[in-house]
C-alpha cells in the first residue's frame, strides 16, 4: 500500500500554510496577549442585523434559498452598488451571494482560468491570492510595490509583467495588508494597461466602505472597465459581519454565469439566515457603518503617528484597517520581529514577508482594536524596541 501522503495532489501539497495562522495560534496559548494581527473588526454586529437573522429563524426560513442568493438581497445589492459606488449590476444575471468574498474569489479564478494561464498579483497582497490563483490550475505572477511609492503599483510595473499568457490582474483598494488606496487617475492607469493588453481585472473591493481621506473610486465605474471587471466585495469588514461568511460578486453575464455553475456544485447557496442579515444591513445599517469608519480613523490617526514617532517609518493607509511600518532599523527581519515581540512583550503582529517579497522589513498591525490597546500596545512597542 502507498503512503497516506502518496495520494495528496502536488498542488496542495506545495501550498504552505497561512503565516498569519502560525502567529494567531501562537499567541492564541499565551496569556495577556494584545492581539494586533488579525484582520476582523473588534465591533459587534449591529442588533437590528442579529435580530433579523433571529427573526428569518423564528418565522421558519431554513430552506435553501436560490443558488445565486435571495432575489431581494440581489435587488438591495444592485442598489447599493449604485448609489454607493456609480456601478450597475442586473440582479437576476449578474450578482451572485457567495460564503464570503474568499469564494467569491475562488470561484471567479476558477470560471476565468485555463492551464498555463498568468494572473498578476500586486504584492504586498493578502495571503490567499496566490494559493488560490494555483488552485485554480493557473501561474500566479507577482509584481512587488515600493515603499517610496506608499505601496502604490504604478503602470510601468506592470507593464514588465505582461506576457501573452496573461488573463488577468488580482487588485485589492484599500489594500490588505497596507491600507494603500488607488484614487481614480492611479486606477485609470492601471484601467489603460488592461486595456491595451485585453486583460480582466478582479477588482477586490471588500474595504470600499473603509476610507477615510478621498471618495472611493470602484474600478468597475471607470470607462470601459466594467465589462472586464470582476468585482468582488462582501459584508465582512464594513458592516463587521466576519463570521457570517457571506460576500458577493458582480460581473457580466457571461462570466457571472459561469461562475454561479461552480457555485452550484460546490456550495449550493450562502447560509439564508445570513442573507436575511446582510439583507437588513444593506437596508438600516448604514449609520453603523458610518460611525466604526469614524472610529477606525481616530485609531489610525493616532496609532500611525505614534508608530512613526517611535521610529518605525509608516505611511497614511487611506483605507482598511491596518497600519504597514517599516522595521528595518532593528536589523531583524520582520518574523524576528514578530516572534521577539510576541515572545518578550505579548504584543502579536504579522511579519510583513506572509504578504509577499516586499513585504520584507514591515510588520502588519491591525488598528481595530479598542484605544485602550491601541495605547498599550504602543507601549509596549517602546518598551521592546528600547531593549532590542
Amino acid at each position: 500500500m502507498k503512503t497516506t501522503k502518496s495520494y495528496l495532489s502536488k498542488t496542495v501539497e506545495d501550498l504552505k500554510p497561512s503565516g498569519i495562522r502560525r502567529f494567531f495560534d501562537l499567541a492564541a496559548s499565551m496569556e495577556g496577549v494584545i492581539s494586533l494581527g488579525v484582520g476582523e473588526p473588534d465591533f459587534v454586529t449591529s442588533w437590528s442585523v442579529r435580530e433579523a437573522a433571529i427573526l428569518s429563524l423564528e418565522e421558519g426560513y431554513t430552506s435553501y434559498t436560490a443558488n445565486a442568493g435571495l432575489l431581494e438581497l440581489r435587488q438591495e445589492i444592485s442598489s447599493y452598488m449604485n448609489r454607493s459606488f456609480n456601478v450597475s449590476y442586473s440582479p437576476n444575471t449578474e450578482i451572485i451571494v457567495t460564503v464570503g468574498a474568499s469564494q467569491a474569489i475562488d470561484i471567479a479564478l476558477r470560471a476565468i482560468v485555463n492551464p498555463g494561464d498568468e494572473v498578476i498579483v500586486i504584492e504586498p497582497s493578502f495571503v490567499s491570492y496566490v494559493p488560490i490563483v494555483n488552485l485554480a490550475g493557473g501561474t500566479a505572477v507577482t509584481v512587488q510595490t515600493k515603499k517610496e511609492n506608499d505601496f502604490k503599483i504604478l503602470p510601468s510595473e506592470l507593464e514588465q509583467v505582461i506576457t501573452k499568457k496573461t488573463k488577468a490582474i488580482m487588485l485589492c483598494s484599500p489594500n490588505n495588508p497596507t491600507g494603500a488606496m488607488l484614487n481614480r487617475e492611479e486606477l485609470i492607469g492601471i484601467a489603460s494597461i488592461a486595456e491595451k493588453h485585453d486583460l480582466l481585472v478582479l477588482s477586490d473591493e471588500i474595504y470600499a466602505e473603509l476610507v477615510y481621506d478621498e471618495e472611493y473610486v470602484s474600478f468597475a465605474e471607470l470607462k470601459g472597465m466594467r465589462e472586464r471587471t470582476i468585482l468582488i466585495s462582501g459584508f465582512s469588514k464594513g458592516f463587521a459581519m466576519t463570521g457570517w461568511r457571506l460576500g458577493f460578486v458582480c460581473a457580466p453575464e457571461e462570466i457571472s454565469q459561469a461562475m454561479l455553475k461552480i457555485h452550484q456544485y460546490t456550495m449550493m447557496c450562502a447560509p439564508t439566515m445570513a442573507q436575511f442579515a446582510a439583507l437588513e444591513a444593506l437596508r438600516n445599517g448604514r449609520e453603523d457603518v458610518n460611525e466604526m469608519r469614524k472610529s477606525y480613523r481616530r485609531r489610525r490617526n493616532y496609532f500611525v503617528q505614534s508608530l512613526n514617532d517611535l521610529g518605525l517609518d509608516c505611511h497614511q493607509p487611506g483605507g482598511a484597517f491596518y497600519a504597514f511600518p517599516s522595521i528595518r532599523r532593528t536589523g531583524l527581519s520582520s518574523e524576528q520581529f514578530a516572534e521577539k515581540l510576541l515572545l518578550k512583550e505579548r504584543l502579536a503582529v504579522v511579519p510583513g514577508n506572509v504578504f509577499g517579497e516586499s513585504g520584507e522589513g514591515h510588520i502588519r498591525c491591525s488598528y481595530a482594536s479598542s484605544m485602550e490597546q491601541l495605547q498599550e500596545s504602543i507601549n509596549r512597542l517602546k518598551k521592546f524596541l528600547e531593549n532590542v
